[in-house]
């Protein structure tokens, strides 16, 4: 069942034309990533899909049957509502018995607002439903419900705006870049959920383990065309692979032709008038297939950075605390040459502020940072660089720096790091102002390695930056002679450059693990499954005591036949204090006879306790 259909969409921004005559379909329960390099349109396909912003032309038809709901780069949410608000403003009669119990529970003098809200809750079987809320919001480690959002970072703006779709289980979903603002809990848990979760989706993401793991359709936007692919990552790079080599070939032959087809259109003007429409038309179809510019498939950095000596950067004994927070304490390391270093850590961990100590930013509590004499910082934070609009975009670069020099010799020119970086020549005076988000932040990371630092820190360098542009990072990080110390939430990326990590744990110390961030993870795994495993056989040995303790004791043949015997003996005596009561009865005047039997009845009752306290514990042995 098709659930979207796209047919012929156009849209031009200014007097550029992002794409024209665009068309796809998504069908029921398919999970759909849409891949471009930043600027080619592909924010406002999905801002028309999601009724943002219109289209100039063609038409957006979703199943009429279907709830969709998007998550968007800048969500919208009521800023004066709170938290829990938000996520469950709708009409849903079990949505809105939760929020008449959570108000309840606020208001803890007013007993009948809690049972009436309780009997809602029970009439909608809304228990469940919010136990499913609070297990998202407990995962996207959302605690104070009822905080106004309009007081929120935009982190947690983003955060609140994802577990709200989450919570309403739309038919379709269509996220933009979901992983931002997310630490790499949230984000290996959110790759779970979707997968599990019975919904067809439509979503942008960098994040190549999700792609990976999530999608089994790759929607691809080049050059105002789009390219359907089945399958994951993996076979999206297989597959576009092949088609780049196609291109190739029918580039070549379109060349070849092109020699035949020239000499004949420049025959004279007077046959040129007999010649056929239709061969003139394919004419200049075959010239623009041979001038189209294939995509290189390797591009390389040999770049030489500023020498490094034998001293790198020292930490000596840093701390940083607020309050009575601390965020880590004492650490201490030596930086090696050419040391690629990644720094994990949950949200407000001190991963930021660990940077701005390293590099004499901020003050540590202890100890001190010595710097060698010949490094060189180069710093990408998310901050950003402020760039003015009026500025075009060789000489935001040029004003860094000129050139970097290669290992050859050579030299790396501002023009061509802007091309290396997919800004073509035509574009390079072009004014900032013109530039999308992303395409501001890679300008911003070229103004800091223009500068050929031997010490580059990058602090998310991820963060809206699209995949190609990725790939052409991880290659020039790839082959950088430099140390290396990087933040980020992109699994893919730390994998594929770092050596080691700094793992930033809750009790305020940085443990150095040797590996990548996904070795990281399987040791945590391991170690999980092997704590679990000895609690496991804790467990069970604790089990098997107890049942150990309770076990028959072994009981003799003697024992036995003396438990029996008691039986019979207890029997008899009980059997004689009932005659003794008869004959009582009987003679109920005789107050000296009454009394003799009353002590003959009290020695049997002694008989009958030791006996009967012998044949008990003969019986529990038993």
């Amino acid at each position: 069942m098709q659930y979207l259909k796209v047919d012929n969409l156009s849209k031009r921004y200014g007097e550029k034309l992002l794409f024209e005559e665009l068309s796809f379909v998504i069908n029921k329960d398919e999970k759909v990533a849409l891949i471009a390099a930043n600027g080619t349109g592909k924010s406002s396909m999905i801002k028309a899909l999601c009724g943002m912003e219109a289209a100039d032309g063609g038409i957006i038809d979703f199943h009429k049957d279907i709830r969709v709901d998007f998550l968007m780069q800048e969500p919208n949410l009521n800023p004066k509502l709170s938290i829990l608000e938000n996520i469950l403003f709708s009409d849903n009669p079990a949505t809105k018995a939760i929020l008449d119990y959570e108000n309840a529970l606020l208001d803890e003098e007013n007993f009948n607002a809690l049972s009436n809200a309780m009997q809602k809750m029970d009439a909608t079987n809304a228990w469940d439903y919010e136990a499913r809320i609070k297990e998202i919001l407990f995962k996207l480690k959302i605690f104070e419900y009822n905080k106004k959002t309009g007081v929120l970072s935009g982190g947690e703006k983003k955060r609140v705006a994802l577990a709200k779709i989450l919570v309403n289980e739309p038919d379709f979903l269509i996220l933009d870049e979901p992983t931002n603002h997310l630490d790499l809990d949230m984000i290996e848990w959110l790759e779970i959920f979707l997968t599990k979760l019975k919904v067809t989706l439509l979503m942008v993401t960098h994040d190549r383990y999700f792609l990976e793991n999530i999608c089994d359709k790759i929607i691809e936007l080049e050059n105002g065309k789009i390219y359907n692919y089945s399958g994951n990552y993996s076979d999206y790079i297989v597959a576009k692979e092949a088609r780049v080599e196609n291109e190739k070939s029918s580039v070549l032959k379109a060349k070849n032709l092109m020699r035949t087809e020239i000499e004949w259109m420049r025959r004279s003007p007077k046959a040129r008038g007999t010649k056929s429409k239709s061969r003139i038309s394919s004419f200049y179809e075959l010239e623009d297939k041979a001038k189209k510019r294939v995509e290189q498939k390797a591009i390389e950095f040999d770049v030489e950075p500023t020498r490094l000596g034998s001293k790198i950067v020292e930490l000596h004994n840093i701390s940083k605390s607020y309050g009575e927070r601390t965020l880590f304490e004492k650490f201490n390391y030596k930086f090696q040459r050419f040391d690629k270093v990644g720094i994990i850590g949950v949200n407000g961990s001190g991963k930021s502020t660990f940077l701005k100590i390293m590099t004499g930013k901020m003050e540590s509590d202890t100890g001190k940072v010595v710097i060698g004499e010949t490094i060189k910082f180069g710093l990408y934070n998310q901050e950003g660089l402020d760039i003015p609009g009026d500025k075009r975009l060789i000489e935001v670069v040029r004003e860094k720096g000129e050139y970097i020099p290669t290992s050859g010799g050579g030299k790396i020119t501002a023009a061509q790091l802007l091309e290396k970086f997919l800004f073509p020549r035509s574009q390079h005076f072009v004014y900032v102002s013109k530039l999308s988000g992303g395409e501001r932040r890679r300008l911003y990371l070229l103004t800091v390695l223009i500068e050929n630092p031997n010490f580059l820190i990058l602090d998310e360098p991820t963060n809206d930056l699209d995949i190609i542009t990725l790939q052409v990072l991880e290659t020039f990080l790839s082959e950088y002679k430099g140390c290396l110390l990087i933040v980020s939430h992109d699994r893919y990326f730390m994998d594929k450059l770092v050596d080691h990590v700094f793992v930033f744990n809750d009790n305020g110390s940085i443990s150095d693990f040797p590996g990548n961030y996904t070795e990281y993870r399987n040791k945590v795994e391991e170690l999980k499954e092997e704590k679990q495993a000895s609690s496991k056989k804790k467990a069970e040995k604790k089990k098997e005591e107890k049942l150990e303790a309770k076990k028959e004791p072994t009981i003799s043949y003697e024992e036995r036949k003396t438990f029996n015997r008691l039986e019979k003996e207890i029997e008899k005596l009980e059997n004689k204090k009932k005659d003794i009561h008869s004959k009582m009865a009987e003679i109920s005047t005789d107050f000296e006879k009454i009394a003799d039997l009353q002590k003959e009845i009290r020695t049997l009752e002694e008989k009958i306790d030791e006996k009967s306290m012998l044949w008990m514990e003969l019986g529990e042995k038993m």
